[in-house]
């Protein structure tokens, strides 16, 4: 794809400097809302479970939902955040929007259930060695990037994140959620001594992970198994040959 039609993919976010330049910030410091997010998914999950015993699940209502979220999900794929509208929802799905509106007040709830399905978390690696940690999410990100359908619709909730309040709200839960084996690794490594004198375990994850969104997204190179190795030389260089 010509980088024309790449940068067009922003909508009207026609500055690429500062979109680098919060996405870095956001990799850098979103990273501390994890702990907050792992509080409130437990919570949730306490939450849900409580819920469960007390009422039964509707089938027709656990498939209308369903249908309203594949369909959300798939205008997010096709045209990012700007593209999903409840109309175009309930067109799509045969749901009607009052029903839409009854599971979901807004529209930026329903984004928020709908993105909150992005993307899968990998298993936290524990291989022993802060290389073997690495190469093994790296590994990772540089196959979901390429293939995976959310690396398409990020940078459409990054750039709206910068106009509207939930949305950002929204992002940052995101990229928490993400960012948990990045982050579980660093802490391990800053145990043991591994990474450089004072770098924290956010930086570190940082350096990890914008090279593969700076491919992804501007320059448009390949993610092969070469730049994920110098990525991990790059990263791991400084420790000492055992």
């Amino acid at each position: 794809m010509e980088a024309k039609s790449s940068v067009s993919r922003f909508g009207n976010f026609h500055d690429i400097y500062s979109f680098v330049v919060n996405l870095l910030k956001t990799i850098r410091h979103g990273i501390y809302a994890t702990i907050r997010y792992r509080a409130v998914i437990r919570l949730n999950c306490k939450l849900n479970m409580n819920d469960s015993t007390h009422a039964p699940v509707d089938k027709r209502v656990q498939r209308s939902k369903e249908a309203i979220l594949a369909v959300t999900y798939k205008l997010l794929s096709e045209g990012g955040i700007g593209g999903v509208s409840i109309d175009e929802v309930s067109r799509r799905s045969g749901v009607s929007k009052t029903t839409i509106y009854r599971h979901w007040p807004s529209r930026s709830a329903l984004l928020l259930d709908a993105c909150s399905k992005i993307g899968t978390r990998p298993e936290i690696p524990d291989t022993g060695s802060l290389k073997g940690d690495v190469t093994a999410l790296a590994t990772y990100l540089a196959h979901q990037l390429k293939s995976a359908r959310w690396a398409a619709v990020l940078p459409s909730i990054i750039d709206a994140a910068e106009r509207d309040p939930e949305v950002a709200q929204l992002h940052a839960q995101l990229h928490a959620g993400l960012m948990i084996p990045y982050l579980a690794i660093a802490e391990r490594a800053k145990k043991r001594g591994e990474l450089i004198p004072g770098q924290t375990p956010s930086e570190f994850v940082a350096s990890m992970v914008s090279p593969f969104f700076y491919r992804r997204w501007f320059s448009r190179e390949q993610l092969d198994e070469v730049f994920v190795k110098s990525v991990v030389r790059g990263l791991v260089g400084h420790l000492k040959r055992t």
